[in-house]
């Protein structure tokens, strides 16, 4: 499992996933806030070997949840990391019944991140319930399922994600554009938000990070808005 530092205190894991015949991939990322403490985001399948790598970091102190689509493996990560506190957007009980949650995701950071990490919930995007965050100190932007920037080599992906918009290419797709999509005004405003962070890097879930040069390409990829 391929495990990255993308800053002194930033790291990410990369996972193999396939949905519904798709090569999509997923990632956790991992913030050391002031203090020590980790910030685990979106956790993925841990094996025993990236739990171990994970424990050299620091503690778990927070397990987040981001949207309403990534929430399969958050009670594992809870169950590996019990000194944690799990954070979650508002509904994803629903999903999740079982998932013990300790705070909901809202527009202000919890106190255990305050200071450290901004954070946006989106608006107009009720099927996804999506928070986007930002790591100030390594100017990091943290995407879950509002922009992909896949480059799949499986002919099936490829031909699927050419078809969805999404193909080798910062951005949302056309899924997101026609389906997720319910409020664009809204969706706006919390775009507007975003772009006044001063970022540089964009870990996006689902395919290659954005090294440098971040902002600019999130502007121009949601100029339609």
């Amino acid at each position: 499992m391929p495990f990255a530092e993308q800053d002194r205190d930033v790291w990410t894991l990369d996972h193999p996933l396939r949905a519904g015949g798709l090569a999509l991939g997923t990632r956790t990322s991992l913030v050391r806030l002031p203090g020590g403490a980790l910030w685990l985001l979106a956790p993925g399948a841990l094996d025993s070997e990236a739990r171990e790598q994970i424990a050299k970091l620091g503690t778990v102190r927070a397990i987040v949840v981001p949207n309403l689509l990534h929430h399969l493996y958050a009670a594992d990560a809870a169950a590996a990391f019990p000194e944690a506190r799990v954070f979650a957007v508002p509904g994803i009980e629903a999903k999740q019944p079982k998932l013990r949650i300790d705070e909901r995701l809202g527009d202000a950071p919890p106190a255990l991140w305050r200071g450290a990490l901004e954070q946006v919930p989106l608006g107009g995007v009720p099927r996804m319930g999506e928070v986007v965050f930002f790591h100030a100190a390594s100017k990091t932007l943290f995407l879950t399922d509002l922009a992909f920037n896949l480059h799949p080599r499986d002919f099936v992906t490829r031909l699927f994600m050419r078809v969805n918009g999404g193909l080798e290419r910062f951005g949302p797709t056309r899924i997101f554009r026609h389906v997720m999509l319910r409020d664009r005004a809204a969706l706006r405003a919390s775009l507007e938000r975003v772009l006044r962070f001063d970022f540089e890097r964009i870990v996006v879930t689902h395919g290659e990070i954005v090294p440098r040069g971040g902002r600019e390409l999130f502007r121009a990829a949601f100029a339609w808005v």
